[in-house]
């Protein structure tokens, strides 16, 4: 916002320039507010107007499904996918294993530090689609379990 102080035939005026959109300009002049429009459209600066959309992780492949089910309903199939890109360190599960939730699966060495990723259900592995030294991407599927 621009202050201004202007005297005009002894008056004295103090405007504010609040927004300007196309040829319509919002001022405040001593505490009141106006709506003034020019004759023509003011040239638009350089400076693009930022315009952000929506964002959405990179691992939510359904957002209009529920991520979480009651702590009393059925437990299906679920995958366990890579929180951020890194490499893995150690894999701690193997196919066939029984696990609870909360049970260590994988550690992943991610920036410089070591990441547990646990289980977040209860289940039989599935499959293990990830070895000791591989390279992973964020939403990447590690473990399934069944």
């Amino acid at each position: 916002m621009k202050k201004y102080s202007f005297t005009i035939n002894g008056n004295q005026y103090d405007v504010a320039v609040k927004n300007v959109e196309d040829n319509v300009a919002e001022v405040e002049v001593n505490g009141l507010n106006y709506s003034v429009e020019f004759d023509r459209a003011i040239e638009t600066t350089k400076t693009p107007k930022l315009v952000r959309q929506a964002v959405e992780p990179s691992t939510d492949t359904t957002p209009s499904q529920h991520k979480t089910s009651a702590p009393s309903g059925p437990k299906g199939a679920g995958f366990v996918k890579s929180p951020l890109p890194g490499t893995i360190l150690d894999v701690h599960v193997q196919v066939g294993d029984m696990v609870k939730s909360g049970d260590k699966l994988i550690t992943l060495e991610a920036m410089k530090m070591e990441n547990i990723i646990n289980s977040d259900k209860s289940g039989k592995v599935a499959s293990v689609n990830v070895k000791k030294g591989d390279p992973v991407m964020e939403g990447d599927i590690l473990i399934e379990i069944a």
